[in-house]
């Protein structure tokens, strides 16, 4: 499922400063699949609590074509309060990292062809 502004229902969004939110997801899993908004609000419901429960397990996610999310966990160390100086202790954390796909990069960059590189012309070819 694509998120673009060809989809009807993200049309009327200037480009570059739209966020789409949940229930955007819905409306267009509702229009798209036919389900009753209901039981899109559902599925999609269902997805995100899968997706945060695999999180808080500390499992990754891997999701071909669009990407990986991976929890790290980052030890506690100093830093500086940038205003006073003082040293202060970061305590330790979780932190959600995401890495796109190349499918999602290329994507995003307009390739037309998902994971090849740009061809550059051979050394053969006539240049008229």
């Amino acid at each position: 499922m694509k998120f673009g502004y060809e989809n009807e229902y993200f049309a009327d969004r200037p480009t570059g400063s739209a966020t789409v939110t949940k229930a955007d997801i819905i409306e267009s899993v509702y229009e798209k699949v036919g389900f009753s908004k209901k039981e899109a609000a559902e599925i999609v419901e269902m997805v995100f609590d899968t997706i945060k429960e695999t999180l808080e397990r500390g499992e990754k996610i891997k999701i071909s074509g669009f990407g990986n999310f991976l929890v790290r966990d980052k030890k506690s160390r100093v830093g500086r309060n940038p205003q006073t100086g003082e040293e202060i202790e970061i305590s330790a954390r979780r932190v959600l990292t995401f890495r796109p796909s190349q499918v999602l990069k290329n994507a995003l960059n307009g390739a037309d062809m998902p994971g090849s590189p740009p061809t550059a012309p051979s050394s053969s070819t006539p240049v008229a």
